[in-house]
């Protein structure tokens, strides 16, 4: 990897993204974020915003993208060794597209659990992502190296994916913010899925005001993705600083309180106090809930690599093409009985949303474990880390609720993250109240030193 410096007038974009380069170039070695830089597409679109070609909201931000992105002139590696393969996309993903059309700087393409199938963001092909907070540690998955690119300062914003937990567990491992939008509002239009029905895509940022404008930006149908819908654009940049007005704001109890470290349910408790917020409420079967999504996730996962797996498995992660090919052998009872019930936890959760606007919950279980650590201690149990890491985010998005994670650092150490949980098409009040938090210093990106 090569990473040039601007030739830009003092104060330019050129200039400033020739700085972003060259501190991609000397730190990535250590925190393995990216698999490629796009340097001269940087430079080019750097110029032509210093000419004044380009403009928009995120006018020289420099944003990168998990590697399930269509870049055009790369392979898109979904993280696999398989993929890498493939022909160059002949295009852009259309929220790269996006990004670039409200003036955002591409600088690469980022690293991730193969085929997205991860929490852990330890990728066999590419090295792991670690986290900048800790390089020993993980940064969660499987958008790791989304979340390390913008912890350590390398991009302001960076985009990844999210089907159980994966912008969510990356933002709190990492200290980032982080937007899962209702499933259907962003579209998947130019990326490699997972898990078509629960699949999400959306930002992770250093703060709230650049993911509202890098969402903002994002908006909008695609004929692309039949998911998306015809519902208006509803920006949310302009109201952060609007206040919470009326919003009821609840802390999730049950599920959410247990299993987990003392330490994850503090950081929940400080975001409730600093909101006023004294109310607890339950999302009924929220314990099943995970277990259902476990069963469509594994199933569809499954039926996505069929034949990748008959014609080349010892090209992939043992543990991914384990988990896949035991979702390839679950009994279609079992599935019909997951969707089922998945529509009576939408219908349950929305009679919830009828008290209550916003819902606190933790992100992960604990911080961020050891690179390599295959189990830790939970309620005294022993238990392993690669699926628990999700125990917390997989019935929100099982049911596409729109969810901001705010990072919580209670200490000097390893940062936590709180999940504020809005109902349908509601992120603006995530947003905000996210924004509200980090006004009151609950909430806080916090610079890596590397």
């Amino acid at each position: 990897m090569t990473a040039a410096s601007g030739s830009g007038t003092p104060g330019s974009v050129e200039q400033a993204i020739g700085a972003s380069l060259a501190r991609i170039g000397e730190v990535n070695g250590r925190v393995g974020a990216f698999t490629d830089v796009t340097t001269e597409r940087a430079l080019a679109t750097a110029r032509a915003i210093d000419a004044g070609a380009v403009g928009g909201p995120l006018a020289g931000v420099a944003f990168a993208v998990k590697n399930l992105y269509d870049v055009k002139g790369l392979a898109t590696r979904a993280g696999s060794r398989i993929n890498r393969e493939r022909a160059p996309a002949a295009s852009d993903a259309e929220l790269v597209t996006r990004l670039e059309a409200a003036g955002a700087v591409l600088v690469g393409a980022l690293n991730m659990g193969e085929y997205a199938y991860d929490f852990t963001g330890e990728n066999i092909h590419d090295g792991p992502s670690r986290n900048p907070h800790d390089l020993g540690r993980m940064t969660g998955g499987s958008s790791g190296g989304t979340g390390a690119a913008v912890a350590a300062g390398l991009v302001d914003v960076a985009l990844g994916s999210d089907t159980n937990g994966s912008i969510r567990v990356p933002s709190a491992l990492c200290g980032c913010f982080g937007l899962k939008p209702t499933y259907g509002r962003l579209p998947r239009t130019g990326t490699f899925p997972f898990v078509q029905s629960f699949d999400h895509l959306g930002p992770i940022a250093r703060s709230t005001r650049l993911l509202a404008l890098a969402y903002d930006a994002m908006q909008g149908p695609d004929a692309g993705d039949p998911a998306t819908t015809t519902r208006a654009p509803e920006p949310a940049a302009p109201s952060l600083d609007a206040g919470l007005g009326d919003l009821r704001i609840a802390t999730l109890g049950g599920h959410f309180a247990r299993g987990g470290e003392p330490d994850c349910f503090e950081a929940v408790a400080r975001a409730a106090a600093a909101l006023g917020a004294e109310r607890v409420v339950e999302l009924p079967e929220a314990a099943r809930a995970r277990a259902a999504a476990y069963v469509i996730s594994a199933t569809e996962g499954a039926a996505l690599h069929l034949d990748r797996l008959r014609t080349r498995p010892d090209d992939f992660d043992p543990a991914v093409r384990d988990r896949l090919i035991g979702g390839a052998t679950v009994p279609a009872p079992y599935v019909a009985k997951a969707q089922r019930f998945r529509r009576w936890f939408a219908d349950a959760v929305a009679a919830v949303f009828e008290e209550v606007d916003i819902l606190l919950a933790p992100a992960t279980p604990c911080r961020a474990p050891r690179l390599g650590q295959t189990t830790f201690e939970l309620n005294g149990e022993t238990v392993p880390v690669r699926p628990n890491l999700g125990v917390f985010t997989q019935p929100i998005s099982f049911i596409g609720l729109p969810v901001v994670c705010a990072p919580v650092f209670l200490d000097d150490g390893l940062p936590l993250g709180v999940q504020v949980i809005a109902a349908p098409w509601r992120e603006a009040d995530a947003l905000r109240v996210a924004r509200a938090l980090e006004a009151s210093g609950v909430s806080r990106f916090r610079d890596a030193r590397l």
